[in-house]
């Protein structure tokens, strides 16, 4: 067997026309801006991914964003968080948060609308009852995943999504792996026929697509120690591994294997599924929450002096007759120079492509293409060449 390794250096300039308009007051600026851009509302934003969608400033996006949320650390942490964007020497935002706090933060919001979007990263027990309120209020949604953790909610999403299609309404998931280069890559060279060939249908054994994720709980986020809330540990509020980060997955899974095709729950067999818990002494949750005490609502998960947290799951399953596997996996902290990693492989008749983010890889994602038959190697890599060179215009 042969590796190809594929090593590119993308280089995306973006150029946006831009117009511009004389307007004869400051008001009737702010009011053209208002109209024309995608106005945020940020509701109760107990996650970090709430910030990081501001990490960037955007031209279609309003510099104004409101803010609905309890009283609280959620709040403030996401506060300091925009505070930094603003304040960092290179590329920093210019955010202007508009902060409302007390206890009816969700009905003032629904009341004022002051913005057309709403964005939601916090507790996911929740969830479902910010968006089926946002879309009856008229109100875009962009939900950080997953939206749903039981299958009563289940039932729930799936009758507002109809609502929301009446109503010409979005209901978007925070879908970030889709845009990362190496995945990207990935699913362009699984729909060249001459490269990949077609998808295997796998086994349990070897799936056709396997995604593996690793995820640690103390981690750094823009530079500084990533303080966890609570909640985010306790698995009623939160959900567990196969409902959270799985659900990345299981998108990837379909945006690559099934590209532009609509799925039905019937084209998904369950083949098997398991979860298992990471364990946290005091002394890590402290570490990560800032916290001397396990609160009360873990209690139930609290074990001989050890709070064991069901974070971890794997899900082999058919979809449309190909085998598909995703796992996700909590450790508290990764090793010294290292962080989150991602493993995928997608099996071809013609070659496997193979994502790695090891110690070879110095712990970044990294695309191998591995060629199944080492007959007419020059070949395939002329192949391969060429259809790089087409897609990407290279």
């Amino acid at each position: 067997m042969k590796y190809l390794f594929l090593l590119f250096t993308l280089v995306l300039i973006s150029c946006q026309n831009k117009h511009e308009k004389k307007l004869a007051t400051e008001s009737d600026n702010n009011s053209t801006e208002l109209n024309e851009k995608v106005t945020l509302m940020t509701l109760d934003p107990g996650h970090f991914h709430a910030a990081l969608v501001q990490k960037s400033m955007y031209d279609q996006i309003n510099k104004t964003v409101y803010v609905y949320a309890p009283e609280g650390a959620d709040v403030k942490d996401y506060l300091n968080r925009i505070k930094g964007y603003n304040s960092r020497k290179e590329n920093h935002t210019s955010w202007i948060e508009k902060v409302y706090t007390g206890k009816d933060y969700f009905e003032k919001m629904l009341i004022e609308k002051p913005g057309n979007v709403m964005v939601v990263s916090g507790k996911n027990n929740r969830k479902m009852e910010y968006i089926k309120a946002a879309i009856d209020a008229g109100i875009n949604v962009y939900a950080d995943k997953p939206m749903v953790i039981s299958p009563e909610d289940f039932k729930i999403l799936e009758e507002v999504l109809q609502i929301a299609a009446q109503k010409n309404l979005l209901i978007y998931d925070i879908m970030t792996e889709r845009f990362e280069i190496n995945t990207i890559l990935q699913r362009k060279l699984s729909m060249t026929p001459e490269v990949f060939g077609e998808l295997v249908e796998g086994t349990i054994e070897k799936p056709a697509i396997t995604k593996e994720s690793v995820h640690h709980f103390y981690k750094y986020v823009s530079g500084k120690p990533l303080k966890r809330p609570e909640w985010f540990f306790d698995t009623q509020q939160r959900g567990e591994g196969l409902n959270d980060v799985s659900t990345h997955l299981v998108d990837l899974v379909q945006w690559e294997a099934f590209p532009n095709q609509t799925l039905k729950k019937t084209d998904i067999e369950i083949l098997d599924a398991k979860h298992w818990s990471t364990e946290m002494s005091l002394a890590e949750f402290k570490k990560v929450t800032g916290s001397g005490s396990f609160p009360e609502f873990l209690k139930k998960d609290i074990v001989e002096n050890t709070l064991k947290i069901f974070c971890n799951g794997s899900i082999t399953y058919k979809i449309k007759g190909k085998v598909a596997k995703t796992s996700v996996t909590w450790n508290f902290q990764a090793p010294e120079g290292t962080g989150d990693t991602h493993y995928s492989i997608m099996r071809g008749s013609k070659c496997d492509l193979i994502i790695k983010q090891g110690e070879k890889e110095n712990y970044k994602p990294k695309l191998y293409v591995k060629i199944r038959s080492v007959e007419n190697n020059s070949n395939f890599e002329i192949k391969l060449k060429n259809s790089i060179e087409k897609e990407f215009a290279i």
